[in-house]
């Protein structure tokens, strides 16, 4: 993984300067993916044109993961932005920090989402607000999507399930496991780990209404898909 950000790194920098679209960040999360056991299958596609994902929540692979699958940014915590590190590698990947408890960066929030989406086409956010066992869906939070209400235009909100198969809960990161003790467990598998990521059907206009609506019809969207699984 250290010998793949030494190679993405330059190659990311050098794009930036010619201002092309920048591929490597995309390829370098994907290729984390890969190293960590990933064995990616997608159904369904990105909507074209911009697209703001909302996903379940199971583990940190899932980040690499549907990076690698859709080219998306992410939304975080704005508590992210204080680790050094991280904050660097989040902000490369055009992350976009929430700060939740300041309802006055809203209007901030949504300048960042939208210039989000400009650069990257696709923009991701557990509406969960935290990861479960895999095997259900924790209540949506709608007041994740403010950043959405209402949508800008010509963005569609598209759920996406990612699915660990029939064993969800052996990669999850619950309860009181730490974040390093969930990485390493991953990395010691000695079996691939097999993911689907589904591109579910974009909301519909009047499911789009307001983030509440945004909210209940993305989770029904998600739990129906899993019914049909099982």
């Amino acid at each position: 993984m250290l010998l793949l950000l030494l190679a993405c790194v330059p190659l990311y920098y050098l794009w930036r300067i010619t201002r092309l679209h920048n591929p490597w960040p995309r390829l370098f999360l994907g290729g984390i993916a890969w190293i960590a056991g990933a064995r990616v299958r997608i159904t369904g596609e990105k909507t074209q044109g911009g697209a703001f994902l909302l996903s379940n929540h199971v583990s940190w692979l899932d980040i690499p993961v549907i990076a690698g699958a859709s080219g998306s940014a992410f939304v975080a915590h704005s508590g992210l932005a204080e680790i050094g590190l991280l904050k660097w590698l989040c902000e490369m990947n055009d992350t976009v920090f929430i700060a939740r408890h300041n309802r006055r960066s809203v209007h901030e929030q949504v300048a960042s989402v939208r210039a989000a989406l400009t650069d990257t086409g696709a923009l991701t956010v557990f509406p969960e607000g935290t990861t479960s066992d895999g095997t259900g869906l924790l209540p949506f939070k709608s007041s994740l999507l403010s950043a959405l209400d209402p949508p800008p235009p010509g963005i569609a909100i598209q759920p996406l399930w990612i699915d660990y198969g029939l064993d969800p809960a052996s990669i999850a990161w619950v309860g009181e496991e730490h974040g390093l003790d969930n990485f390493l467990k991953l990395l010691a598998r000695r079996k691939a780990i097999a993911v689907t990521v589904h591109f579910l059907d974009p909301l519909t206009p009047d499911e789009t209404a307001n983030r509440k609506t945004m909210a209940t019809a993305a989770r029904d969207r998600i739990i129906t898909q899993m019914a049909q699984r099982r």
